[in-house]
């Protein structure tokens, strides 16, 4: 029997009002600035623009790794991108990242400077830029080169899939929960068996595929995504838990998955990063002060 109060789509889709539940205020159908906004520049060559969301974690994970193996040409700032508030549609912002998307990473040692967006991409110009996490060995690098696109392939479907019909959309509905649950399961199923294969995603080297992967679906495995650990019953997957503990035991992941946080505890806040020193003397406790 069909529904009689079923929705049917218009000929025509119109934006007649925001939709998207929690995040309804970052979503429009057009791109481009909603208003002036210049983007600070700190003293450092690498000025990044984010936020504590899994795409941001990845930069900032990267960059405290690098900082860890002793390249102070890594040092940076990192700025807070407020997205529940439009700082990503000010114009400096849209300048970096023309899709208004965190995190955006502009390298002041190059003239102009440049401009770096999408956080794999930022990734990979990090890696080629200082020569580490991206194996040079043909077959290996190819290997690393596949899991850190499959991240990008696979992850839209956790986040906004998934993620906004579980955690943040107005209504529970069964049919797209259940469609992306199906799908995320599949993913975790993926990488599980191929942790069962070698140490890394890539192989026996930790690289950006891991640090890409780790940001959403080691997190997701570590119950720190939408309350949704038990409902998709994560730790089932054996070889993918022991891969997410053991990169979250690193120093430098702890660092980076601080940085531009404003959520959870506040000893796991960084608001913003100028220097090394700002894991002691929280930047956050700062800028609290000062509002």
């Amino acid at each position: 029997m069909s529904d009689q109060n079923a929705y049917v789509p218009p000929r025509i889709w119109q934006w007649e009002q925001p939709s998207g539940g929690k995040f309804a205020s970052i979503n429009r159908p057009v791109a481009g600035p909603t208003h002036d906004a210049v983007l600070p520049v700190g003293k450092h060559p690498l000025q990044l623009y984010s936020m504590g969301t899994p795409n941001g974690v990845k930069v900032t994970v990267m960059l405290e790794e690098l900082l860890a193996l002793g390249l102070t040409g890594a040092e940076y700032d990192a700025w807070l991108i407020r997205i529940t508030e439009g700082d990503q549609f000010g114009s400096g912002f849209v300048e970096a990242n023309p899709n208004s998307k965190i995190p955006a990473l502009m390298d002041h040692a190059t003239t102009p400077p440049t401009r770096v967006f999408e956080s794999c991409a930022i990734l990979l110009y990090l890696a080629e830029r200082f020569g580490e996490f991206l194996p040079s060995d043909h077959a290996v690098r190819t290997e690393t080169l596949n899991w850190l696109f499959w991240q990008m392939g696979s992850a839209p479907y956790l986040g906004g899939g998934f993620g906004h019909f579980y955690a943040y959309a107005p209504e529970k509905l069964e049919y797209p929960i259940d469609r992306f649950a199906m799908e995320v399961k599949r993913q975790l199923d993926v990488l599980d068996r191929r942790l069962a294969e070698s140490r890394y995603l890539g192989g026996e080297e930790y690289t950006i595929a891991d640090i890409a992967n780790w940001a959403w679906y080691g997190q997701l495995a570590l119950g720190r995504l939408y309350d949704a650990d038990e409902f998709l019953q994560v730790q089932q997957y054996l070889n993918l838990q022991r891969w997410a503990s053991e990169i979250d035991a690193r120093p430098a992941v702890q660092r980076g998955r601080m940085v531009n946080r404003t959520f959870g505890e506040p000893e796991t806040q960084l608001h913003e990063r100028h220097d090394a020193r700002d894991f002691e003397t929280r930047t956050q406790d700062r800028l609290d002060a000062a509002s």
